[in-house]
């Protein structure tokens, strides 16, 4: 029997059970943030009527009002027209607003400072605009299968670091007085059949996964959550108990509201009995479907769903309106095309410069002052029919900053690679030809005679509500686009000077690019938006050494991922082991792994030094909850330090990664797991300390059988380098 299999059958045997309701929604223990919040909407509910209970948790209907989500406002406790607008990078419809690098770029910079930025810059420009809910960051999907659509939304196929990601997010958009709305809730990970599949995950796997970096969000005080369109273990998200009640609210202390995707919901009575706190967007898309509003009425008269439940949903919601301070005067009129830009393009520039990652160099980058460019593809010229032509960016023409679907926005304006190349070229006496297609005739005589050759290639996907070039949602291939390998062939065979850049969604195979011969580059651009060409400028000139870092691997073969996208119900065998995870347990080298990403400056690691201030207990955590778990699961119980050195004649960053294994005593687990990551920037010649603070939760494994985190006894693998293959420096941990 699977481990999967083994687990399903224990949880089933203890009644940890998905389907069947569990418990209440518990108030965590102790003093929060949340306390005032929380007495402030009790006393507001108290003055309201049942009719206005029902209005607030009940959207007003699909495009029936300014934003993608709008209840009515409560006139008899001052309460708006509350607003839920898309999204994880920005103002979608907006036309005054940013086009924010999507998540997986930022999660590529491995920058808390930067990404923290990009959070708040985002809640100013949502509250500019009046909006009170912006519905990210994402959690899910996590990014175990490399083709799933929507992997480009969250910041990492990892855990730990989107976890991370999500807690800075979260705080940047809340810090100016915005609700942020942790998606999507939860192991939503394809699009194929999202709406009807169910996602059969085992207990521990949930948990050490799929929940964690969700935990991090309830930790930082999100204001809401959106469950998802997919089953949970064969219940469907939005009205799955163990789901909604038993982990975010009881296990996890959640304190804000639960809100559902849009027509995610399925049933009046099971979506208010089990968790939901709120419909979007309160009817189904033709405008019909109503399921709350008088439905609930009847339902809590006909004593189907009780008072007390409506009381707690909105109380959930009014909770989280006050936690944000929005009751207070002065805040915007609800305006989604105001202009709100300000100067954060250069948050913009930032995230897509440093969360460019170099895969290869044989020392033809960065360019100094060349003679002659030449440059290839598609991709590398603004899309000819307009930046903006394609609805929610349903189409790959012309360069690519954003994926497609909900979570996408429109670009203020867009600098394609020409653009700036030009730029650079004009100021340098550069000749710059271009073929701005994918076609490989006439490819020789454009990159003829020229000092470099750079060929533009890229790899898209998004929701599944819009195909794009025969891929709906999920990507079929991991192929570039566009026969980008025969593109790359063309030129290559004309030029020996080729520079590659790869703006995808997500990993590409490129063991045909890399066997090509007068291939001397890679440049994984990734998404970079609006300032695509100029963060590419900056990285191939050497304007600042590049210091990306893969958030996923790049493997071989399409199939040492071990995982797919499945026209059924998606079992989730894979365990634990997905990702870095998976090619480590499962003996598998891969093409660039996990944490990868060249410089164009050299660091040595030393000086690995573990401290405790006391002896770590083992055992489970017993703290009183507080939101995200246990009190004590937070605690930090051990610093790691390393030394890192800028070895080479040129400034540059370094990310140092930290990866723990765990004791023998613990029950089988993957072979190292990401645990912490710091990022140096470093002058030629300077050195610097990486400080890498372990929680208790990341020495913890999820015991099915005590339902607890538990820390191992026993000593700990303690691993540091640049990357999840290249250790540098190896120790232990004794607990």
């Amino acid at each position: 029997m699977g481990f999967a299999a083994l687990a399903l059958l224990v949880a089933a045997v203890l009644q940890v059970t998905w389907a069947e309701p569990v418990c209440p929604a518990p108030r965590p223990t102790g003093t929060t943030v949340w306390t005032a919040a929380h007495s402030s909407a009790a006393a507001a509910v108290a003055r309201m009527s049942q009719q206005d209970k029902i209005t607030i948790v009940t959207g007003t209907g699909w495009e029936r009002g300014p934003c993608v989500g709008n209840t009515a406002p409560i006139s008899s406790i001052n309460y708006p027209e509350l607003c839920l607008h898309d999204g994880p990078l920005g103002i979608r419809f907006g036309t005054g607003s940013t086009a924010f690098t999507p998540a997986i770029q930022a999660g590529s910079t491995w920058d808390v400072e930067l990404i923290r930025q990009r959070g708040e810059y985002l809640g100013a420009e949502a509250r500019g605009c009046g909006i009170h809910v912006l519905l990210g960051p994402v959690a899910g999907a996590l990014g175990k299968i490399p083709h799933g659509g929507r992997n480009w939304e969250g910041f990492a196929a990892d855990p730990y670091l989107s976890g991370i990601a999500m807690s800075e997010t979260i705080d940047g958009i809340q810090s100016v007085g915005v609700q942020a709305c942790a998606k999507h809730y939860i192991v939503n990970e394809q699009e194929l059949n999202r709406e009807t599949m169910s996602s059969n995950v085992d207990d521990r796997t949930m948990h050490e996964l799929y929940l964690w970096p969700f935990a991090d969000a309830v930790h930082a005080n999100v204001a809401s959550v959106m469950c998802s369109y997919n089953k949970i273990n064969g219940s469907w998200a939005c009205e799955n108990d163990m789901a909604q009640n038993g982990l975010l609210k009881k296990e996890l202390g959640f304190q804000g509201f639960i809100v559902s995707d849009w027509n995610a919901q399925h049933t009046t009575t099971g979506s208010a009995n089990y968790g939901m706190d709120m419909t979007m967007p309160g009817t189904d898309f033709s405008g019909g479907n109503v399921l709350w509003g008088p439905q609930l009425n009847a339902a809590i008269n006909n004593n189907q769903v009780s008072r007390a439940r409506l009381d707690d949903m909105a109380k959930r919601i009014l909770a989280s309106w006050y936690l944000l301070g929005q009751d207070a005067p002065g805040y915007p009129p609800i305006n989604i095309r105001a202009n709100v830009q300000g100067n954060h393009k250069e948050n913009v520039r930032a995230v897509a410069r440093d969360g460019t990652v170099l895969l290869k160099n044989d020392g033809i980058l960065p360019l100094s002052r060349p003679a002659k460019l030449a440059l290839v593809g598609s991709a590398a010229v603004v899309d000819p029919q307009g930046m903006n032509s394609c609805v929610d960016k349903g189409c790959n023409r012309g360069a690519l900053g954003m994926g497609w679907g909900s979570g996408s926005v429109n670009y203020p304006y867009f600098v394609a690679p020409y653009d700036a190349l030009r730029a650079r070229a004009q100021a340098d006496g550069t000749t710059l030809s271009l073929h701005s297609s994918d076609s490989t005739g006439g490819v020789a005589n454009a990159v003829s005679g020229a000092d470099a050759a750079i060929v533009v290639i890229t790899a898209d996907s998004g929701e599944g509500y819009i195909t794009v070039e025969g891929h709906p949602g999920d990507r079929l291939h991991l192929d570039p686009w566009h026969n980008g390998n025969q593109l790359v062939q063309a030129v290559a065979a004309a030029n020996k000077n080729t520079i590659v850049v790869v703006h995808s969604v997500g990993p590409v195979i490129l063991e045909t690019i890399l066997a090509t011969p007068g291939v001397r580059a890679v440049v994984w651009g990734g998404l970079p938006s609006q300032e695509n060409g100029n963060a590419l400028v900056d990285i191939l000139y050497g304007l600042v050494s590049p210091s990306g870092k893969l958030v996923y691997t790049i493997a071989k073969r399409p199939e040492d991922y071990g995982t797919v996208v499945v026209r059924g119900d998606d079992n989730f065998g894979e365990g634990l082991y997905i990702d870095y995870r998976h090619f480590d347990n499962a003996g598998i080298e891969p093409r660039f792994e996990f944490g990868f990403g060249l410089s164009y400056t050299n660091f040595t690691y030393s000086s690995l030094r573990t401290t405790t201030p006391s002896a770590i207990p083992s055992g489970p955590a017993r703290g009183p909850t507080l939101p995200g778990g246990p009190s004590d699961l937070w605690d930090t119980v051990a610093t790691v330090t390393a030394t890192i050195t800028n070895t080479g004649a040129v400034a540059g960053a370094e990310v140092a990664q930290l990866y723990l294994t765990l004791p023998a005593s613990a029950p089988a687990a993957p072979p190292k797991q990401l645990r912490g990551f710091a990022k140096l920037k470093l002058e030629p010649g300077a050195s610097g300390t990486a400080t890498f603070k372990l929680r208790r939760r990341d020495l913890s494994y999820w015991d099915v059988g005590r339902q607890q985190w538990v820390v191992p006894a026993g000593t700990f693998g303690v691993r540091v380098g640049a990357s999840s293959r290249d250790i540098r420096l190896t120790g232990s941990l004794q607990v």
